[in-house]
């Protein structure tokens, strides 16, 4: 009986052990407000998202014990969680700065991506490279078949943060499904891992959106020795790349998704309003913390002095934060976003232009963004500017735009905009042709 009871208690061990692997979310509570966090507990490199807060496949280090304890930390956030394993849930307590906070655990649920490309294909794909100074570029090329030199070809950019080829995020590729459209369409495309990802190198520490457009650029020059008419389809940041090399005449065609036209710093202080109001702030703090990190941005770019905090009339989590954005700004990339306002440019612009932004977008302000393309841009038969209704920054159908949706929903990227995107470039360029 009692070597039955020992085999059994191994057998146990073994179990608990393979139940704490896989990826387990939970939301935990604070100020009145549910952050939702995942810990992806398998393979080398153990990771954790927070999709209400963006953030995605933070580094942390799991240790398990053989009754079924867990212990997660989080070194770049300076968090703990701790739990005990209960059959079909892991009930413990997150811990950072001080205050814990109950947080249960449960399996997650295998996320449905429909759209998600599936072989076979009717198109080649060819993996090519190509550098940009230091930087070695590694992407995919999609060639329709029949593809000759009249066949339109667009380099993919993706938005800000190092990304791969398919601009994944949360088990989406939506670059992925693009590229499917395009190529079934007979349209080719070349879309690559960004510096630092995947299969390519480069410096990623000191680099700025002028580099990522350079190496938008080398994908672009590399395509000209086999393609007559080369474009840009660009996402946010690649939005604004697109546009920065219409700008410089290098592009023959540009596509725009949800890219930026004004300036880093309204879209800054947007973007942390929106933030905040999304958290129950009030809306004397808000426009308090809004003035200040406006100020600051300003500073940052054209000298001066720093509103410090103390000066600020805040909570302290407030000043807090502050703290940690005044940080953030030092960086290299974030004072050239800062500075860079597409508005004195757009009227240089000469190629074709479709821009998409979404009416639920609360990354990249919808109104102001297309209103400045709508006023900037030169008057053509061929610039389409419009606002699709009822999705977010991703072009997913949502309902809220909130950054925590994007995990939630199956939907990659609304039909609709692939429609537009094909009509328009197969059309010629006509804005006639998204009518048809």
């Amino acid at each position: 009986m009692k070597k039955t009871l020992t085999i059994l208690f191994f057998l146990l061990l073994a179990f608990t052990a393979g139940a704490q692997e896989g990826s387990w979310t939970g939301k935990m509570e604070f100020r009145g407000s549910k952050l939702t966090v995942v810990f992806h507990l398998d393979g080398d490199e153990p990771g954790m998202d927070c999709p209400d807060q963006a953030l995605m496949g933070v580094p942390i280090q799991v240790e398990r014990t053989a009754t079924g304890g867990i212990k997660i930390k989080i070194p770049v956030l300076g968090a703990t969680y701790e739990g005990m394993w209960m059959l079909k849930q892991i009930a413990g307590t997150f811990m950072q700065n001080g205050v814990a906070i109950p947080l249960t655990l449960t399996p997650e649920a295998p996320l449905r991506r429909p759209q998600n490309p599936v072989p076979p294909f009717p198109y080649a794909q060819e993996e090519v490279t190509f550098d940009n100074g230091d930087a070695h570029l590694a992407g995919t090329l999609v060639l329709p078949e029949g593809c000759t030199r009249a066949t339109p070809v667009l380099v993919m950019v993706t938005g800000s943060g190092q990304e791969n080829r398919d601009e994944e995020i949360y088990e989406h590729r939506p670059f992925a499904v693009i590229a499917d459209a395009l190529g079934r369409a007979g349209i080719a495309t070349l879309r690559y891992d960004d510096r630092g990802v995947g299969g390519s190198t480069g410096d990623v520490l000191n680099a700025t959106t002028i580099d990522f457009k350079n190496d938008a650029l080398a994908g672009m020059r590399l395509l000209r020795e086999r393609f007559d008419k080369v474009g840009v389809l660009g996402h946010s940041e690649g939005g604004t790349i697109a546009l920065m090399l219409a700008a410089e005449g290098e592009a023959d065609f540009i596509v725009s998704l949800a890219g930026v036209a004004v300036s880093g710093i309204e879209t800054t202080v947007r973007q942390g309003r929106t933030a905040m109001e999304n958290a129950g702030y009030a809306k004397e703090d808000i426009d308090t913390y809004c003035k200040a990190i406006g100020e600051a941005c300003e500073v940052r770019v054209h000298g001066g002095r720093m509103p410090f905090a103390d000066e600020l009339d805040l909570p302290d989590e407030l000043k807090q934060n502050y703290l940690v954005f005044l940080r953030q700004i030092q960086s290299p990339w974030m004072i050239t976003f800062l500075g860079l306002d597409m508005r004195p440019l757009l009227g240089g612009i000469a190629c074709p232009v479709l821009a998409l932004n979404g009416t639920r977008d609360t990354q990249v302000d919808c109104e102001s963004n297309l209103g400045a393309l709508r006023e900037g841009l030169p008057a053509s038969p061929k610039n389409h500017v419009e606002a699709i209704e009822g999705v977010n920054h991703l072009f997913q159908h949502c309902t809220t735009g909130s950054l925590s949706e994007y995990r939630k929903i199956e939907e990659t990227i609304a039909p609709k905009v692939l429609e537009m995107i094909v009509a328009w470039i197969n059309g010629g360029f006509s804005a006639e042709a998204l009518e048809r």
